[in-house]
């Protein structure tokens, strides 16, 4: 192996975006919006980028509330998610906390001999597929037993609360053996055939590590490179037609990947598809204060800056001809990072439980479809690294799809409204939107308010309509509601239901009954009854029956956060 090229050079932030969005509480108010749809006029396929998610807790797949989340996603979704966890090489007892876990897959004997233990992996992965999804499988990180020497050159300072050297990052090191990580690669896919069929495993998308370019590889680029040839050879002589790609870089890391599609280009190595992440922001972690105090600073998550990296990254995957059609996945995708700090760790976090949450992520994803309509490179999927942590208190605030009780968080209405869209993608345009264009002379300033829109139409006819109102900046406020008219053009004649669906303050959001419920950390049973009974998606007003001839103007007011859809279904 080749060890000349350094690690983690290069890197640099994309534009002129500070890490996170700072306050402007003079931006302007959008007082009134006009959108426009043509239900005759279909754009092509909607397509369903924010079908995936992933977490760093593997083991958390397979427990009950874990397993509970996997089929709320396909119940409400009628389909398969991509499912994405971290660790799943990394060696341990099967427990796990925020932000580890392991599969305990590689052991050796005394004479080194390789042998494997899948017990956990079966788990996560029947809970997975189980529930009709299909794996993003994230093949990392080193096991104990392929720890190189130089691994023990990490050291960690001993106390009750430290990791060994193994869970502090040794795991990040490259494989001492590449000849043994292909044995166990080559064993994983065989018995993920053997368990779950070649027509499923086909389906699954087969990733090399993550995020290489920072501290999850201790090696160099070259190194890297050479794992992955290891990689794919050893799936694809047990599954030829197995979809294989990487780096899964984060937004510092373009240089990397520019290294690595420049290595795979020049000698022709598989590649299906290319992943990378981006994050709107970090806040100055972890700002330790009295509870019922503000944050230091008031900030932000930029969508601005997330939209600016996809471009970016975008463009140099178009910049290779063999490239220019893969798919590209954006398999971490978030408002917010890490994880695992909420509003306790930095009072930033706090969005992560309310409504401006679910309307962030409805807009992040309309924007995303924007783009790929300007860019060669297509976004297949944009991955929310979304899913619970075990023991937290009641709305912690992390960055997560159920809070303690198996409550759901606004958040996971934003998945369920978008679910509700309709294959094909209609024209839809409104006159306060920010256009994905005003990339070319950004100044690093997050997205300001706007109202815009997102259409779709089903094969039965019904025609679905997303508008939200949002600004980044998440302590913006406005008493104002804003009217908005949506006119909804070249409908066929006829009769229609009309139902109108709504994420605010008051609707969808689970959050605002714990608090009117006086914010209680050991609600009683009637309590928690009450809040889950306002957790899913609520109806704004009742069921309405229009006629229609041609066209139907809509009038909606809209609080600021809020997503109303609006769906009209021909009836009889």
């Amino acid at each position: 192996m080749t060890t000349d090229t350094a690690v983690h050079t290069g890197r640099k932030s994309l534009g002129p975006f500070p890490p996170a969005a700072p306050r402007n509480p003079d931006a302007p108010h959008v007082t009134t919006a006009t959108i426009d749809v043509d239900a005759a006029e279909i754009e092509g396929p909607l397509t369903r980028i924010w079908e995936s998610f992933g977490y760093d807790e593997f083991n958390w797949t397979y427990t009950p509330t874990g397993k509970r989340l996997l089929q709320t996603f396909a119940d409400f979704s009628g389909g398969g998610y991509f499912v994405r966890p971290h660790y799943m090489y990394c060696s341990g007892s099967g427990f796990g906390i925020p932000h580890w876990s392991n599969g305990n897959v590689y052991h050796e004997d005394a004479d080194g001999n390789p042998y494997y233990d899948f017990t956990l992996l079966d788990q996560a992965y029947d809970a997975i597929v189980g529930a009709g999804h299909h794996l993003l499988v994230e093949l990392g990180f080193t096991p104990r037993d392929l720890l190189p020497p130089e691994a023990a050159e990490l050291t960690v300072v001993p106390s009750p609360t430290a990791y060994t050297n193994y869970e502090a990052g040794a795991w990040g090191y490259p494989p001492k053996d590449y000849a043994k990580w292909a044995g166990l690669i080559s064993a994983t896919v065989r018995h993920c055939v053997d368990r779950y069929g070649e027509a499923e495993v086909k389906t699954w998308l087969w990733e090399l590590w993550n995020e290489p370019d920072i501290s999850y590889w201790r090696g160099t680029l070259d190194q890297y490179n050479e794992l992955y040839t290891a990689t794919v050879q050893a799936i694809r002589a047990v599954l030829p037609e197995a979809k294989v790609g990487g780096p899964a870089v984060t937004s510092g890391g373009l240089e990397f990947l520019r290294g690595f599609l420049d290595y795979t280009s020049r000698r022709a190595e598989p590649l299906d598809f290319i992943a990378y992440h981006t994050k709107g922001c970090r806040f100055p972690t972890r700002d330790y204060r009295p509870f019922a105090e503000p944050a230091a600073e008031l900030l932000s998550p930029s969508s601005t800056k997330m939209l600016y990296d996809l471009r970016e990254f975008n463009r140099l995957i178009g910049s290779y001809d063999a490239y220019a059609d893969l798919p590209v996945i954006v398999d971490e995708c978030d408002a917010a990072v890490p994880a695992h700090f909420g509003r306790y760790d930095n009072r930033n976090y706090s969005f992560q439980n309310t409504e401006y949450y679910p309307v962030f992520q409805a807009k992040l994803m309309k924007k995303i479809l924007d783009l790929n309509a300007t860019e060669p490179a297509q976004v297949a999927y944009a991955t929310s690294w979304s899913f619970y942590f075990e023991a937290e208190r009641y709305f912690e605030g992390t960055r997560s799809f159920l809070t303690a009780g198996g409550v759901e968080k606004p958040f996971l209405n934003a998945y369920r409204m978008l679910s509700l869209l309709g294959p094909d993608r209609l024209r839809a345009t409104s006159d306060a939107a920010w256009q994905v264009g005003e990339l070319e002379h950004t100044d690093g300033s997050s997205m300001p308010e706007e109202v815009d829109a997102l259409a779709s139409r089903a094969e039965d006819g019904s025609v679905a309509v997303l508008v939200w109102r949002h600004i980044d900046d998440q302590y913006q406020t406005s008493e104002d509601l804003t009217p908005v008219s949506v006119t909804v053009r070249n409908l066929p004649a006829g009769s229609y239901r009309l139902r109108h669906l709504r994420i605010d303050a008051d609707h969808s959001n689970s959050f605002t009954v714990w608090q009117q419920l006086g914010s209680p950390q050991d609600p009683t049973a009637e309590q928690l009854a009450t809040i889950t009974g306002r957790q899913g998606l609520e109806e704004f007003d009742g069921e309405r029956r229009l006629t229609v001839d041609g066209d139907v103007s809509l009038e909606v007011t809209l609080p600021l956060p809020s997503a109303s859809l609006l769906i009209l279904e021909p009836s009889s």
